[in-house]
C-alpha cells in the first residue's frame, strides 16, 4: 500500500524513505520493499482490548492511531448484512441467555431486530457491557466518522447468495464506492475464490484480496482477478512472498501480501523480513512497535 518506484529508490540512495498511501502498489520493480514499513491493520478492531467487531473496538483502534481497520460481514434472516466474525451468535453475544431455544444461534436464522438486542460485549469484560453487533451501515458510518480506513471481509458467501452485490449496494449507499474511498481506503477480502472474483467483476475498480496461500505455480491465475494474496503468516516465507511481489495483479500492479494473524513482536519481524506489505493483528500497539509501521 505504498509506491515502489524509481523516486522513492532516489530517495532512499540518501537516506530517506518516501511513502505514499494508496490503495495499491504500484510498482516498476516487483518485490519486497525494504524502503518502507509494513502497514499494521487493527484485527476485527482493536480485538485484544475490546470486544471484535463492535464500534467500541474500532473507535479503540482510531484512539490508538490505526487508520486501518478489519471487518467480517455475514447476513441475518431479514436481509440485514451485520458485522460478525462466527456464523453463530454464540461465544460473542449473550444469546444463549436471550433466546434459549434458537441452537445453533445461527446469524442466517435471527432478525436484525433479534440481533440488535443481544449483549455483545460482556463476554469480553464488565465494562463493555450492552455492546452490540454493529450493521454494516452502522459500521461503515463509524468508520468514516473515524476517519479511518476498511479492509472488509465477506464471511463465508455460500451460505449467503447475492452478499457480493448486497454488500457493493451499502458501500454504495454510504458513500464508500466513490473514487476517493476506492483509491485509498478501501479493500475487500474472501476465502471464497467465486466470492473475489464477483466483487471484481462487479465492481473492476475495487481493490480485493484473496485470503489463503495458494501454489507459487496456481499465482498467476490469481493475478487475474485480485490484487493481494494476504495467508497465514505459518505458511509463507520470504521467497513465497516474492513470488507474489513479481506478479501483476487484477489493476497492473505489484501484488501485495498482508499477512495474519500475528500478535508477537517476534513473529511481527519475522514476517516483516519476509517482506510483507501489511500485517493484520489483534494487537496493533505491539506489532507497530515491533517493526515501525503505521
Amino acid at each position: 500500500m505504498y509506491v515502489r518506484s524509481a523516486a522513492a529508490a532516489a530517495t532512499a540512495f540518501l537516506g530517506l524513505t518516501l511513502t505514499v498511501f494508496g490503495a495499491t502498489a504500484a510498482s516498476a520493480a516487483p518485490g519486497p520493499d525494504w524502503l518502507s514499513n509494513p502497514i499494521v491493520y487493527a484485527h476485527r478492531g482493536a480485538s485484544a482490548y475490546a470486544p471484535e467487531n463492535t464500534l467500541e473496538a474500532v473507535d479503540l483502534a482510531m484512539r490508538m492511531g490505526f487508520d486501518w481497520v478489519e471487518n467480517d460481514v455475514q447476513r441475518t434472516n431479514d436481509g440485514e448484512l451485520v458485522v460478525i466474525h462466527d456464523d453463530t451468535l454464540a461465544r460473542t453475544t449473550d444469546v444463549e441467555q436471550v433466546f434459549p431455544d434458537r441452537k445453533p444461534w445461527r446469524v442466517k436464522d435471527f432478525t436484525a431486530a433479534e440481533i440488535a438486542r443481544l449483549d455483545a460485549g460482556s463476554w469480553f469484560g464488565q465494562e463493555f457491557t450492552g455492546a452490540r453487533v454493529p450493521t454494516l451501515r452502522e459500521y461503515m458510518d463509524r468508520v468514516q466518522r473515524n476517519q479511518q480506513r476498511l479492509l472488509l471481509e465477506i464471511k463465508k458467501p455460500e451460505l449467503y447468495p447475492g452478499i457480493e452485490e448486497q454488500t457493493l449496494r451499502v458501500l454504495d449507499e454510504t458513500g464508500w464506492l466513490d473514487e476517493n474511498h476506492v483509491s485509498r481506503r478501501l479493500v475487500v477480502q474472501s476465502f471464497s475464490t467465486d466470492c473475489v472474483r464477483a466483487v471484481h467483476r462487479l465492481r473492476p475498480d475495487l481493490v480485493t484480496a484473496f485470503l489463503g496461500t495458494p501454489a507459487v505455480a496456481d499465482l498467476p491465475r490469481y493475478a487475474q482477478f485480485t490484487d493481494r494474496i494476504n495467508p497465514w503468516y505459518t505458511t509463507i516465507d520470504g521467497d513465497w512472498v516474492a513470488a507474489v511481489h513479481g506478479l501483476l495483479g487484477a489493476h497492473g500492479k505489484a501484488m501485495e501480501v498482508d499477512a495474519w494473524i500475528v500478535d508477537d513482536a517476534e513473529t511481527a519481524r519475522k514476517v516483516q523480513d519476509m517482506g510483507v506489505d501489511g500485517i493484520i493483528t489483534n494487537k496493533p500497539d505491539v506489532v507497530r512497535e515491533a517493526v515501525g509501521g503505521y
